[in-house]
């Protein structure tokens, strides 16, 4: 299933945005993109994903930013005398001397007052992100769960289609047990004035075979069968997809038989609208989970 989810974050002069989204797949792949130093946050995720969906391709952007300091700046006085030292050196050995801008570059003689991050203060990040980060998956959850909810809706009107058209083949003129009988007996009859007339053997192979092929009762059997159990799937509000679609092949291997079978234009123009309904199910149940 599709869905999208955005959450976000600050504390301790950091902020952060979680963006995560997922589209449709046969099964649960996760990529995420967090920057370099936050590769805890890729195992929290991949927990969480893993306990909240069940099928898709989902991926996770992370973006953290530095909020800008304001603490004062302030001068380091002895690394400056021993930069000014080593500039006396310089210049005794008849080297210009430097300007004031370069001796302010060396690295460590203007303190902006930010203190090297602790373990401590390190670890209260990630948990704050990690919370953010639960919250986003939560949601892209939900959002996922309000789109299942449609499509119940969706499959389980394909699945009265195809319930519908089931008993409109069993009602058929060419399945009515007078008409079926009278077929059989003109096609037996056929058999029994063949010329040559086919060995007892034969005769019998053949007449099972008609009336293998006659009775579809079996099919549209089967039929109720799967739409009965399709529905008590739908009726879990678990993660069925996979199984339905599954049970997706066992509908379109009767829908072939039954129109495989067929020896009449009403049955067979049912078995096709059979098929095409089936189809549209079968589209569906790829965006579910």
């Amino acid at each position: 299933m599709t869905g999208f989810a955005r959450a976000e974050g600050a504390a301790s002069g950091t902020s952060w945005i979680v963006e995560v989204k997922s589209v449709n797949g046969r099964a649960l792949d996760l990529r995420t993109r967090q920057p370099s130093g936050f590769d805890a946050i890729e195992a929290l995720t991949r927990a969480e994903v893993n306990r909240l969906i069940r099928r898709g391709n989902v991926t996770l952007n992370l973006t953290v930013n530095r909020t800008a300091t304001t603490a004062p700046l302030r001068l380091n006085r002895e690394l400056l005398a021993q930069v000014l030292e080593l500039v006396r050196e310089i210049e005794g050995a008849g080297a210009a001397p430097p300007r004031i801008d370069a001796l302010l570059s060396v690295r460590g003689v203007i303190d902006t007052g930010e203190e090297t991050e602790q373990p401590e203060e390190r670890a209260e990040l990630e948990a704050a992100i990690g919370k953010t980060v639960t919250q986003a998956i939560l949601a892209l959850a939900s959002a996922r769960a309000a789109e299942g909810a449609r499509l119940h809706a969706v499959l389980t009107g394909h699945l009265d289609e195809i319930a519908s058209l089931t008993e409109a083949a069993a009602s058929t003129a060419a399945l009515q047990p007078a008409t079926l009988r009278d077929k059989l007996k003109t096609q037996v009859q056929a058999l029994l004035e063949a010329v040559p007339a086919l060995p007892e053997e034969r005769l019998a192979q053949e007449a099972a075979l008609l009336i293998a092929k006659a009775d579809v009762r079996e099919e549209l059997d089967r039929l109720r069968a799967h739409i009965a159990q399709a529905r008590d799937m739908l009726a879990e509000g678990a993660a069925v997809g996979r199984r339905l679609d599954f049970l997706c092949q066992e509908f379109n291997r009767e829908a072939n038989t039954l129109c495989s079978k067929s020896a009449d234009v009403e049955l067979t123009r049912i078995g096709l609208s059979l098929k095409a309904t089936i189809e549209q199910f079968r589209e569906q149940v790829q965006n579910i989970e």
